[in-house]
């Protein structure tokens, strides 16, 4: 059951949000450890922390990210239950991979689909069977559940 979908701008700002806050956090971990703010050269840990980012703070965090949770909206599962990572290896990482397949027009798609549709879900969303909502989780939902 969808309750209380997020908007394009909601979500869109949460997107903001946390590549700022990756950005900031992220160039001062690899000033600490490479000695540079940023470089074209790939830095392991720094990408491995995006990575656990947006994969696992939405698991143990009832689907928020810090961006997220400053403008109120987070990641639920259509069904209820508890997002896991199964759930967001698809939305990101299955998702990603359409959409370079697509070479972009899927994200396009997804943007539109999310401003116009009523339950404002991406094709991100219908593959990992999730939403995002402005509820807070335990409120007319069952997030806590298995």
């Amino acid at each position: 059951m969808i309750l209380n979908p997020a908007g394009f701008q909601n979500r869109f700002l949460a997107h903001v949000l946390d590549f700022i806050i990756l950005f900031i956090v992220l160039g001062m971990l690899s000033q600490l450890i490479y000695g540079v703010f940023y470089s074209n050269e790939e830095f392991f840990i720094t990408d491995l922390v995006s990575v656990f980012y947006y994969l696992l703070l939405p698991v143990f965090w009832y689907g928020y990210t810090l961006g997220r949770k400053l403008v109120g909206n987070r990641i639920a599962r259509v069904d209820g239950k508890k997002v896991r990572i199964g759930t967001m290896l698809l939305r990101h990482w299955v998702a990603g991979m359409f959409y370079v397949v697509t070479l972009g027009i899927g994200f396009i798609i997804s943007a539109f689909m999310v401003g116009l549709r009523e339950d404002k879900r991406a094709i991100h969303d219908f593959i990992a069977q999730t939403y995002v909502t402005t509820d807070p989780p335990g409120e007319s939902n069952t997030d806590y559940e298995e």
